[in-house]
């Protein structure tokens, strides 16, 4: 309890406590190679380890985060091909959680893999990296992923409060506009980096960001004292997304967003004492919104 509270008045506050070095990331990294052959497996832990480092120790904020209150979060990339001595093709996995008030439930804000990552990893070499300049796709990605984990969770404690991250992450896709590196384009697909964060960045989806500060700070955080109250919140925040989806039925972020939330909003409404209206509501609306999982929806009303 301390923990959040603590970590939401700091940020509401926009306290800024200079020469500070708090990292604001525990990231979880891990790397598998189950399709690449041969006998140097030390460079693909060693690279585990570089990667570790990289997203743990470097100061992405201004931001005075305590030891307790990083951001828990996961990169799993797994290695299809190695395609040239020092260079890398396969699919990143980003798993980004979120502490709920009074309890001892994490949340999970985004569940994304990138099917399309290919980088330079040379064994030793530092990873370099300035803001607004491209210096290897291997860190513009980890870059990337770091100012949008960011972004994700300030959103969830204060309306639009990840503005300033998800507005570096869109930096860092300027900077990558003349790699050769696929899913930095917008014409490259209607499902990468670049239009992830453009999803967050147009304020004609705004009912995203509402969507996360609904759920997650008035829903989720009050639940705990005020049940019924906080259940309300992450209703009208579904409804949020119905209305978008009704506009925007094939927004990338929306199949994010669901792809997080599916099973969390099953076990939450499948409680007992949730009224047959207001289930029967939610139901309708996320077979509407969430057709494909139609099935796992219906489970809210068999529950006994």
């Amino acid at each position: 309890m301390g923990r959040i509270k603590t970590l939401i008045l700091t940020f509401l506050c926009c306290v800024t406590l200079a020469g500070l070095h708090a990292q604001e990331l525990n990231c979880m990294v891990s790397i598998s190679t189950p399709k690449v052959e041969g006998t140097e497996r030390k460079v693909y832990e060693t690279m585990q380890n570089a990667i570790h480092e990289f997203m743990n120790n470097r100061k992405w904020s201004n931001f005075n985060i305590q030891q307790s209150e990083r951001i828990e979060c996961t990169i799993m990339i797994t290695i299809n091909e190695r395609i040239g001595t020092e260079e890398y093709r396969g699919t990143m996995n980003i798993v980004i959680r979120r502490p709920v008030l009074n309890t001892a439930y994490n949340t999970v804000l985004l569940n994304s893999i990138d099917k399309n990552i290919q980088f330079k990893y040379v064994e030793f070499q530092p990873l370099d990296y300035s803001d607004g300049s491209f210096t290897s796709n291997l860190t513009s990605l980890l870059a990337y992923y770091s100012y949008t984990i960011l972004g994700f969770y300030f959103d969830s404690f204060a309306p639009s409060g990840g503005s300033q991250f998800f507005e570096k992450a869109q930096e860092v896709v300027t900077s990558a506009q003349n790699t050769s590196e696929i899913g930095w384009k917008a014409f490259e697909s209607d499902k990468n980096r670049y239009w992830l964060v453009n999803n967050y960045m147009n304020s004609a989806n705004s009912s995203l960001r509402d969507f996360a500060y609904r759920y997650h700070r008035l829903g989720l955080d009050q639940m705990y004292e005020k049940v019924d109250q906080g259940r309300t919140s992450i209703t009208e925040s579904i409804e949020l997304l119905q209305s978008l989806y009704n506009s925007k039925p094939d927004l990338y972020a929306l199949q994010l967003i669901f792809e997080a939330k599916r099973d969390e909003i099953v076990n939450i409404y499948s409680d007992t004492r949730v009224a047959p209206m207001e289930k029967t509501n939610v139901v309708n609306i996320m077979k509407d919104i969430d057709p494909g999982s139609g099935s796992k929806y219906q489970a809210i009303l068999d529950a006994k």
